[in-house]
């Protein structure tokens, strides 16, 4: 994904389509995707502004205020699964699929070993 338009190229399509122009007609003239027209006209009347929302960023995981919870319970059972460590979550009011316990136990390195026969 590139950068964002111009805010000067957004308030002239925002203008013309104001002015009666069709979406359509404004985005061939100003060679833009006649779906920005659309979206930069329904910001500019929802918000009274044209310029772009924020891009990117980067969400922290869900888990991580838990990581000591998590590293408790793998050291006390260690022959505890993924399901099941989901599911302590759960009680404790943390709703998330296995594939987040999953990466988050990778990415933290609290990788377990799984024994054929549990003592």
């Amino acid at each position: 994904m590139g950068r964002p338009l111009s805010n000067d190229l957004r308030e002239r399509v925002v203008v013309a389509v104001a002015a009666g122009e069709s979406c359509r007609s404004v985005a061939s003239r100003f060679s833009i995707a006649p779906s920005s027209a659309v979206k930069w006209s329904q910001r500019y009347r929802s918000s009274g502004s044209v310029a772009p929302g924020k891009m990117g960023g980067h969400r922290q995981c869900l888990l991580e205020p838990h990581r000591a919870f998590i590293a408790e319970r793998i050291a006390q059972t260690p022959h505890l699964t993924l399901h099941g460590l989901k599911a302590e979550l759960a009680a404790r009011g943390v709703s998330v699929s296995h594939d987040t316990v999953w990466r988050f136990l990778r990415r933290e390195g609290l990788r377990f070993k799984k024994n054929a026969v549990c003592a």
